[in-house]
């Protein structure tokens, strides 16, 4: 019971720092030139990435960034860059009757290219998420058993892995649910919202950066 408990509170939280259902519109702003078929194979490959993120961040997320030299206020601060870039470049894009312009004119192979980054990084799994999934792999109970926390984790990265390929892989189904207009408004609000993300994931690396300096006063 305990074990369910873990497994619902992690999910739950990556599942709110990810939102892959928000997400998936920003996922079909950047394939509308791709056929379904071929939607389905990239989101599947985002869906892969994201699950050895949301691992490898889980199990060697700090002892990665320690090799490297990097911070988590600097992987904030970064990411937050990359991700506010992206969602002031989709709300600026030019749009017709059609919808939305962006990825139309890229091939399968040029949108594959981009499965990992940015599609996985950090437009999916990026800074927060990464920041997260090692904040909750850090309270763990160190002592006891380390290997059931581990499987929950892995079960949880797991399930948001399959999450996103549902999200992703459906959403042009979705589109057309809600009809042109009603795509173009939610691509645009996502990319609003997305702004947002990046500025504030950009926020709290300041932040964290900046706190220190004033509390030693």
């Amino acid at each position: 019971m305990a074990a369910f408990r873990a497994f619902l509170f992690e999910f739950g939280t990556l599942f709110a720092i990810i939102n892959p259902y928000g997400l998936a519109f920003v996922f079909l702003n950047r394939t509308m030139s791709l056929s379904d078929r071929e939607r389905g194979n990239i989101a599947r490959q985002v869906a892969i990435y994201a699950f050895c993120v949301l691992a490898v961040s889980f199990f060697g997320g700090t002892i990665i960034l320690e090799f490297f030299g990097v911070t988590l206020p600097a992987l904030r601060i970064a990411g937050g860059f990359v991700v506010a870039a992206s969602g002031w470049t989709m709300l600026n894009q030019d749009t017709d009757s059609d919808g939305p312009r962006t990825a139309s004119t890229n091939s399968f192979d040029a949108i594959r290219r981009e499965a990992f980054f940015p599609l996985t990084i950090p437009l999916t799994t990026g800074p927060g998420t990464i920041a997260t999934a090692i904040t909750l792999a850090a309270s763990n109970n160190p002592s006891g058993d380390r290997i059931l926390p581990r499987f929950v984790s892995l079960v949880a990265a797991f399930v948001i892995g399959v999450t996103i390929y549902h999200a992703y892989a459906r959403v042009s189904r979705l589109a057309r649910f809600v009809g042109v207009e009603g795509t173009l408004v939610i691509t645009r609000l996502s990319a609003f919202l997305l702004l947002c993300v990046g500025v504030q994931i950009t926020i709290s690396g300041v932040t964290d950066v900046l706190m220190p300096l004033f509390n030693g006063r």
